[in-house]
């Protein structure tokens, strides 16, 4: 075999272990085999193979961690024996739509000891008398049957999901984590936009008073201005009394000087 190919079989190979969930929903199967579907695939737990033509899942390879399947819309109908050997892990099995027409042909689910939902709408199975009932008598391990438990209470979403449906907790956390972290960016933002504005006030405030200070300070010189030329009148017309009561004097002086004469 040359490098070449062997590089790509083993990035083949790497690719099928990292890949946890896998849809092949109106892929045509060939003799109950889906081409490229193989146990290679070791860390798959959700596979679904809608309507894909299979009359059995005997061809199905062994997937030790795989938890759901979705069979719905084949033509199977029965050799589910092979399920619990290949299949050990498995909590949901959807057969809806299948051609299961008696009980026994579930008998085989029994060995499959993690089995919680098992869903056979519209297959011919239910319309039997007593068929819930009989179902959960010889399947105990389960949980819902088409959706609904033995009280007929609806199973709820979380129920139907497996691990989330293969999604990461670690990507969840770092979601909310990023989430947090930008909610905490806005708020700081929020934040900041508000010191702002209680500064842009202060300063207003501080202008408007040295404003004011001014103003005050410029009626302050205003009104001295207006005291020295009041002063300044005052002794203008004191010089002008003055003058003229030297005149006054001067004049009498001269009259008498006349009298003299």
């Amino acid at each position: 075999m040359c490098s070449t190919k062997r590089r790509l079989i083993e990035n083949n190979q790497n690719i099928a272990r990292s890949v946890r969930e896998l849809v092949l929903d109106n892929c045509r199967s060939n003799e109950g085999k889906i081409e490229g579907l193989t146990a290679e695939f070791v860390n798959l737990e959700f596979l679904s193979l809608i309507n894909v033509g299979l009359i059995s899942v005997s061809n199905l390879p062994k997937l030790g961690k795989l938890k759901k399947l979705e069979l719905s819309d084949n033509r199977i109908s029965g050799g589910l024996d092979v399920l619990a050997e290949k299949l050990p892990n498995l909590t949901h099995l959807n057969l809806s739509g299948n051609k299961l027409k008696d009980i026994s042909t579930l008998e085989p689910l029994k060995k499959l000891d993690h089995l919680k939902s098992l869903d056979l709408f519209n297959c011919e199975v239910t319309n039997l008398n007593d068929y819930r009932e009989s179902v959960f008598k010889l399947l105990p391990q389960l949980t819902y049957l088409d959706g609904y438990d033995i009280e007929d209470r609806e199973a709820s979403d979380s129920d139907g999901e497996v691990d989330g449906d293969g999604v990461d907790d670690d990507d969840e956390e770092g979601e909310e984590e990023e989430d947090e972290d930008g909610e905490e960016e806005d708020f700081d933002e929020e934040d900041d936009d508000d010191e702002d504005d209680e500064v842009g006030e202060d300063d207003e405030d501080v202008s408007g008073e040295d404003e004011e200070e001014d103003f005050g300070q410029d009626g302050e010189v205003d009104d001295e201005d207006e005291d020295d030329d009041d002063d300044d009148e005052d002794e203008e017309e004191g010089v002008g009394k003055g003058e003229k009561r030297k005149r006054e004097a001067d004049d009498d002086d001269d009259d008498d000087d006349d009298d003299d004469d």
